[in-house]
């Protein structure tokens, strides 16, 4: 088997990072692959039908800027006015015990995490089109008009950072998408996958709205 990863895997707001990286894990259990999300501690408020260490650690912010303050975290970040951040224990105690792990990550924590030098890999998962983004964004219904609109900000914001990623996905159709990203979590040698300069062109497309 070869050795655990660290995969690092970014996307604006509605590309469908989350529900992707559901199917991944799925594949993986379906192989025998040893791979799981890491768990991020935050300052939000639990969701409905979210639970403390399952979904996230949820702390206070006096607790977070403590851990923050002695270097607790591989990571941090500040996201829709809430903060984020990884344990450095928790990533290095999974990879010890031979399981790859998923951190669903922002760009703000991914170039921490780059200036580190570690050994990872990562992953940007790209809308099929800037209407579509817009449109998952807004079809949420949970947030008022001023959430939405910093949401679509920061969405087209990170676009502007996904070319510093080595893997790029087009999340175009969902089940290919879903296959990519597996094949690049199992290491597999033999990728179906866009061309990369097909990928960098519709990067470049994208940025262009």
């Amino acid at each position: 088997m070869k050795d655990p990863k660290l995969f690092l895997v970014s996307a604006p707001s509605g590309a469908g990072k989350s529900s992707l990286i559901d199917a991944a894990l799925v594949r993986a259990n379906k192989s025998d692959l040893p791979l799981e999300l890491s768990v991020s501690y935050t300052t939000r408020l639990p969701r409905k039908g979210e639970s403390d260490a399952k979904d996230y650690f949820f702390v206070s912010k006096d607790e977070f800027l403590d851990k923050k303050n002695s270097n607790f975290f591989i990571e941090f970040a500040e996201v829709h006015g809430n903060l984020y951040g990884t344990s450095i224990d928790f990533v290095e105690s999974k990879l010890s015990l031979g399981v790859n792990l998923i951190l669903e990550i922002d760009v703000q924590g991914f170039r921490q995490i780059n200036d580190l030098s570690m050994n990872y890999e990562s992953i940007f998962i790209l809308p099929p089109s800037i209407h579509s983004l817009e449109e998952r964004i807004r079809n949420r219904g949970d947030e008022d008009l001023n959430a939405i609109d910093l949401r679509l900000k920061n969405a087209k914001d990170e676009l502007e950072h996904a070319s510093e990623y080595k893997h790029l996905i087009v999340n175009d159709s969902f089940d290919k998408a879903a296959d990519e990203l597996f094949n690049i979590i199992a290491q597999n040698e033999s990728l179906n996958k866009i061309n990369d300069e097909e990928v960098q062109q519709f990067l470049a497309q994208l940025l262009s709205y």
